[in-house]
Parts: C-alpha cells; structure tokens; sequence
C-alpha cells in the first residue's frame, strides 16, 4: 500500500505541498481500506455517520482513543497473517493495548525508524550502550512495549552491551571494556527516562569508569512521571547528564506502541517535538475541534504507516500544544510540539514506569 521510494527521503525535508497531495492522501486511503478491511472498524464510522469523500481534510478524519486497543482487537488482515502482536505495558494482562502486524507494515514500522534514526546517528550503525538488562528471553511472539522499543532501537547498534546484569546492577566491568574499544568514537546509547536517572544520575559512580562518555549519543523515551514528581525538566535533565558523565548529544522522544515506527524526535533548537513525512498532529479542544498553536489541549496523532490495523488516526491521553518559537533556527516546515502532560483520569502510561 506504501510506495517504496516513500522511504527514500530525508523524513523531515517536506513542505505543505507534501501534505496536501501525497499524506493528506495516503490517510483518506488507510482509512477507506481499514473501513473495508476491518469490521469493528466499520460499524465505528457507521456509528458516526461519517462518510468517505476525496477532499476530506485530515482534522475531519475519524480518530480512535488510545484505550480502545486494550478492549477491542483490531486488524485489516486475516488472522493468519499476523506474524506479530505488540503490547503495552499495564499493571494486568488484560489492562494492554494490543496492536496485530502483518510482514509488510512491520517492515515499514523498521523503514520508516531506520530514516528517523539516521538524522540523529548517520547512516553507519554505532555500537550500542543499552541502559537496561537483557530482554532475550521474553517472548519474541509476543513483545511489550517496552522490549519492542529495546530489540526495534537495538537494531540500529552493534556490539550491543546491556548496562545492568540480571539483578539490574550495573555491570561496570562490562560497561569498561566497552567504553576501552569504542570511546575514542561516536556510539549509541538507548533506555527510558526514568532507567536513565535511576541508572546514570542517582546509581552509576563516574570514579569506576575509566573511559569517557562524552562521545555517546543518547535517545531516550518514556516514563517521565518519575521526573515531574521530582520537579526534574527535560532541561535540567541534560544539564545532570552533561555535568556528571559529560554526555553531550541527548535527544528525547515522543511515540506510542499504537504507532511504533513513527516516533517524534526532540528538535535540537527549540526542543520540540518533530513531525516527520510519516506523522501528523492535531490539538483538539475538550470538543473535539482543532486549535491554533499554543492552545494546550488533547493530542491527536496522525501516522501513514498502520496498514495491518486502523491506527492511523489515535486520540491520545496527553495534552500538548504545538509550538512556534522564535529561537528555533532550523529550516524544518514541519509542525513541533511539546507533550504537558496527562489528561485528567487517564490511566498512567510510561513503559519505563511500570515494573
């Protein structure tokens, strides 16, 4: 359903001309095929009385709520072609989202994260620090949210070395002998949030390590409920990581299982969040109409890539607001944003947060 030269762009080099007549498109087809494809699906938009025409712009697209992929299987492929089953964490097993992949938009999920991770590590694959323990022995049919992150970013590292030991100790010896091979060049390092404080700012002595870590480039994610209990910004986060461990490049990320492979990367100028060729977002209103810039409300995430379930269109349980700041000196034409926050009474999400 994707065109494969789809992938073959710098994923933040388009325009609104771009919007209009290749994404705006490509969403009014996904959401005529899951229509057709997916009987659950159907009987939603039926309910709705909302009806296909060729010019619909994407703020009148149907969206679905984040949670009703934790009630409800959704999927626009038969049965036997679903070759994986991605889940979110929760607190019971009944209490996760549950999204159904057939091979091709699970090979797109990887296209699409291998062009997103370029921009921030080139095109060669780095060695890789993974600040965390091990997940090989879960389940490979049945990922979390959390291991999918793990195994979907370690795929673009090498020489993978998993900072905490099955007890979730720091492995220094390990962590040493890494940093002697690959700290003279630029090498990955991956974890959520909250592992990265716990791990990096509060456990890891930096008299133990012998080797430097100021070549590593750090992509983290999730759980920040940690850190605003603690009154810790995404600034002041940096700021920790520089002073102590002389980490320099840190960039955050926003994404959901619900949409894996279409992630937003922080922007190194204004520290927003990026949209890319792959994604969109709208901030609705408690009614569900969209606002201008600046206006905090409920974030809509919007993704061409779901083919093997009706995920493209999502209503979020976080607030936002889509930012325009004059500091920001970057050419990108694209929309950045900020996540504030969960809406009230929604359920605690955070993969990194959940034990």
């Amino acid at each position: 359903m994707i065109n494969k030269n789809f992938f073959n762009s710098d994923p933040f080099d388009f325009d609104k001309k771009f919007r209009v007549n290749n994404f705006e498109k490509s969403i009014q087809k996904l959401t005529l095929h899951h229509y057709k494809k997916c009987s659950l699906y159907k009987k939603i938009l039926n309910s709705l009385n909302f009806r296909f025409r060729s010019n619909i712009k994407l703020e009148d697209i149907p969206m679905l709520p984040a949670r009703i992929f934790k009630r409800y299987d959704l999927y626009s492929v038969p049965k036997n072609k679903i070759v994986k089953t991605l889940v979110s964490s929760g607190t019971t097993s009944s209490n996760v989202s549950k999204i159904f992949l057939d091979s091709e938009n699970a090979g797109n999920q990887v296209k699409a994260l291998n062009q997103l991770m370029q921009s921030i590590l080139g095109k060669d694959r780095l060695p890789m620090i993974i600040i965390d323990k091990d997940p090989r022995f879960s389940d490979r049919k049945k990922f979390s949210a959390k291991t999918a992150a793990i195994l979907g970013f370690s795929y673009f590292g090498k020489k993978h070395f998993y900072l905490l030991d099955k007890n979730e100790n720091i492995d220094y010896q390990g962590l040493d002998e890494f940093l002697k091979e690959f700290s003279d060049k630029n090498f990955f390092m991956f974890g959520f949030t909250s592992l990265i404080y716990e791990n990096l700012l509060k456990k890891i002595d930096p008299k133990k390590i012998n080797f430097n870590l100021s070549k590593g480039i750090l992509l983290h994610g999730g759980g920040w409920k940690k850190l605003e209990n603690l009154k810790i910004s995404n600034l002041v986060f940096k700021k920790q990581l520089f002073k102590k461990l002389n980490i320099k490049k840190i960039f955050n990320y926003y994404g959901m299982v619900e949409q894996t492979g279409s992630i937003f990367l922080e922007c190194e100028n204004c520290g927003g969040f990026k949209t890319s060729r792959y994604s969109e977002i709208i901030i609705r209103d408690k009614n569900f109409n969209s606002l201008a810039p600046g206006k905090k409300g409920m974030i809509q995430i919007i993704s061409s890539l779901p083919t093997s379930y009706p995920g493209h269109s999502i209503l979020t349980e976080d607030n936002g607001k889509i930012i325009k700041d004059a500091n920001c000196k970057s050419s990108f034409q694209g929309k950045c944003f900020t996540v504030d926050g969960r809406l009230e009474k929604a359920e605690l999400r955070g993969c990194s947060d959940v034990r």
